[in-house]
């Protein structure tokens, strides 16, 4: 009963932040990840999905995570990540990509692309909480893990807002026990607060296997074995 009540309070309070927020601004192509889905589609209908896995979804940072089989053997993983996409791209789309894998876990990786596109970090804010609320209206039994934006060479100017960015997304998870930030910002930092280029490929935005072995064994003790 107890449970019953604080799931009822945290989606209370989720509902009254997200009626306050402004209007969510039109993307100028809505449509532009539109063969990417399709093709998630295609393979869905020949190959369907397990339900009740851990979807992994986001930029291209996840749909380059081409080892996520191999990563996490013992979890049914699905991985949905198309590239370039920004956090109101997943919410445009998460009726297609998210809602019908009814997942047990997703794993969230978004706001990068939206701080280089000229986004603030409380945009980003604002985006991952209309998608948070509609998780939790349309998938109320799913755990969020949310992972913190990555620093890289490439947009190694963008440090400030990432950090800000990173700031409220950590304190909204802190506010609701259903949602894990998971900082792989921090470790992904030299000593002097650059980032690590042994972690990135050649065009200093895209992790490498050592990028991705940082990421695994970050994820794996929160996914846990089963």
């Amino acid at each position: 009963m107890r449970r019953r009540s604080l799931r009822l309070a945290t989606a209370l309070v989720l509902a009254a932040v997200v009626r306050h927020l402004p209007a969510q601004p039109a993307r100028a192509d809505t449509g532009r990840f539109e063969s990417e889905i399709r093709a998630f589609e295609a393979h869905d209908r020949e190959t369907p999905p397990p339900q009740n896995a851990v979807l992994f979804v986001g930029s291209s940072t996840i749909r380059m995570w081409c080892t996520l089989d191999r990563d996490f053997p013992a979890l049914r993983v699905v991985n949905r990540g198309f590239g370039g996409s920004e956090m109101s791209d997943l919410l445009f789309y998460a009726p297609r990509v998210v809602l019908p894998y009814r997942p047990r876990t997703i794993v969230l990786y978004e706001g990068d692309n939206d701080l280089a596109a000229g986004k603030t970090p409380a945009d980003v804010r604002d985006a991952f909480r209309r998608f948070t609320a509609l998780v939790r209206e349309r998938l109320p039994d799913t755990r969020l893990v949310y992972v913190s934006i990555k620093p890289s060479l490439a947009r190694e100017k963008l440090l400030p807002q990432i950090r800000a960015a990173n700031a409220m997304l950590r304190d909204d998870a802190r506010r609701d026990g259903r949602i894990v930030y998971v900082d792989l910002f921090a470790p992904m930092l030299r000593a002097d607060g650059k980032p690590r280029p042994e972690l990135f490929g050649g065009d200093g935005l895209h992790m490498n296997s050592a990028g991705y072995a940082l990421w695994r064994a970050t994820l794996l003790p929160v996914l846990g074995t089963r």
